[in-house]
């Protein structure tokens, strides 16, 4: 992947799973080892709240939908609840909130590194099915097919 070729091979999609298993295996240890210190309500809230506002919503419209394309609105929600950088924020403003950091707020990248590890789910282009689809072209359709050679993030139509 680079700014000329924007899609992974399999190769490199399994290399950036496995980086995120090994990460969820990292924090999922420092979480044991400090288990009796986790808040579990708040850590199960933190964990489950990402899919609840940013998942649930689009996964139940596109159901009800008939597995048909719905509104972007959807596809957006879920990609900012599940950024690093809007989780970044949160769990910043969290620990300003309770003046320090918890236990509890791994579950923030837990959640994120185990989507994106274990269930192998990134961002969601608003060009595609809210659930995975594979392209009229199969599984090896260049992301050309969706983005043009342009600027990042210039969508061709």
């Amino acid at each position: 992947m680079d700014t000329k070729n924007r899609f992974h091979t399999r190769e490199t999609y399994l290399l950036v799973r496995a980086e995120d298993i090994a990460l969820v295996g990292v924090l999922s240890v420092l979480l044991a080892l400090h288990a009796r210190e986790v808040h579990w309500g708040r850590f199960f809230l933190a964990f489950v709240i990402i899919d609840l506002v940013g998942y649930l919503p689009g996964a139940i419209t596109y159901r009800r939908a008939g597995g048909t394309r719905i509104a972007p609105v959807y596809h957006h929600l879920y990609n900012l609840t599940h950024s690093y950088l809007a989780a970044g924020a949160t769990v910043g403003a969290w620990a300003l909130a309770a003046g320090g950091w918890e236990w509890a707020m791994l579950a923030v990248p837990i959640h994120l590194s185990g989507d994106r590890g274990i269930f192998g789910n990134t961002y969601k282009p608003a060009a595609l099915s809210f659930e995975p689809a594979a392209l009229p072209a199969g599984d090896q359709a260049p992301a050309a097919a969706l983005v043009s050679p342009g600027p990042v993030g210039e969508v061709s139509r």
